[in-house]
Formats: structure tokens, C-alpha cells, sequence
């Protein structure tokens, strides 16, 4: 129970937060340039990383088009996950502890 709970809260967090920034942030800012709003060189640094011990073909591919998304859209969707995980812990929990036979 102290899982699912936990889950909740850091859903609703990630939630209120993606809210937070559409309404508050910039209107057609995305997270590559919401990132390179914090560090320039963070961004060039992950670039070359991805590039080095990944592929070029990974960031040309999944990271840019990530990058090219909303800022709001990455704690939206980790807060959607966590969501999920929350209703899932809540449920587990319940269907061990039964003792209903099924006929």
C-alpha cells in the first residue's frame, strides 16, 4: 500500500508540474530548447555521449524528434506512468491478500 501511495505522489507531482509549465512557461517552447535554456553545453555533452557510445543514428532519430516535443510533455507522460504503476500496485496488493475461493 505504501508503494501505490508513493506512486500517487510523485504522479501528482509530475502532473501539477507538466500544468505548471504550459501555463506558466513559454508558449511553443520545446524540451531541447528548454535545455539548452538551463546549460547550452549540457545538451552538446549528451549530444556527444549518444553519439560516441550509442549511435548517431539513435540521436538523429529518437532523441531529436524527442527533443522537437513540448517541454510539458515529459513530466506529463512520466506522470501518466506513474499513474499506471499506482493503479497497478493498488490492485496487486488486493488480489493476494483474498481468501474468496473461485468456482
Amino acid at each position: 500500500m505504501k508503494v501505490a501511495k508513493t506512486f500517487a505522489v510523485l504522479a501528482a507531482i509530475c502532473l501539477v508540474g507538466a500544468i505548471a509549465i504550459a501555463t506558466l512557461g513559454p508558449e511553443d517552447m520545446t524540451l531541447g530548447e528548454g535545455i539548452a535554456a538551463m546549460d547550452i553545453f549540457q545538451l552538446a555533452s549528451v549530444e556527444k555521449f549518444v553519439r560516441v557510445h550509442v549511435s548517431g543514428w539513435v540521436w538523429d532519430h529518437q532523441f531529436k524528434a524527442l527533443l522537437d516535443r513540448p517541454l510539458w510533455l515529459l513530466p506529463a507522460s512520466v506522470g501518466l506512468l506513474l499513474a499506471g504503476a499506482c493503479a497497478t500496485a493498488a490492485t496487486s496488493g488486493n488480489a493476494l491478500n483474498s481468501r474468496r475461493r473461485r468456482s
